[in-house]
């Protein structure tokens, strides 16, 4: 079974909109365009009988088939598609927190996995800042060498940040890392957070 979930609102959406096509048996696709990377977007196509291809996960649901593209259905792991009614009428969400991230193991290289929890644990929370961190090396057999961008350069919580976020999540989910080193220029505060 696939981790995508599709709610009963999205699916009365996506039905509704299927029965006004004049072709019996049609339904949607979803896929990634460029998944696994910071590009990564969440698509739904119709889908008519005979355009699917061979290798894509089929969901039958009550009204319609919604076929998963076998490349994309990785990292459509806890995606959600909902219909959210507003004062405009509505739209289709499709939330798939996992599409831009690449897969990751612990036979990753380390580089791998460092990018994979600075995309999905440590940015996420840098950005309610408007900053983020990206890695530049693994440096001394061990150190990852990061720097900061956005509202993150040239604040002053930034050591903090490093040492008491940045550094312990990188430490407890990759043994092997020793440390981490921050060679952003701070002396420019022009976005700075704090």
């Amino acid at each position: 079974m696939t981790a995508i979930t599709i709610t009963d609102a999205a699916h009365d959406y996506l039905a509704d909109l299927l029965s006004k096509q004049s072709t019996p048996g049609i339904g949607i696709r979803v896929f990634i365009t460029q998944p696994g990377t910071q590009y990564a977007e969440t698509c739904i196509a119709y889908c008519k009988p005979g355009e699917q291809k061979p290798e894509d996960t089929a969901i039958g649901l009550a009204s319609f088939t919604a076929w998963i593209d076998a490349v994309s259905e990785p990292f459509l792991d806890d995606a959600v598609v909902d219909y959210a009614t507003d004062r405009m009428g509505g739209q289709l969400t499709i939330k798939a927190p996992n599409a831009k991230v690449p897969m990751v193991n612990e036979d990753s290289p380390i580089t791998e996995r460092i990018n994979y929890y600075l995309q999905t644990e440590i940015n996420p929370g840098l950005a309610s800042h408007g900053g983020q961190v990206t890695l530049i090396d693994v440096v001394d057999e061990g150190i990852a060498v990061l720097q900061f961008g956005g509202g993150c350069q040239g604040c002053g919580q930034a050591d903090y940040t490093l040492k008491e976020g940045i550094e312990k999540t990188l430490l407890e989910r990759i043994p092997e890392l020793k440390g981490v080193r921050d060679v952003t220029d701070h002396t420019n505060k022009e976005n700075a957070y704090y």
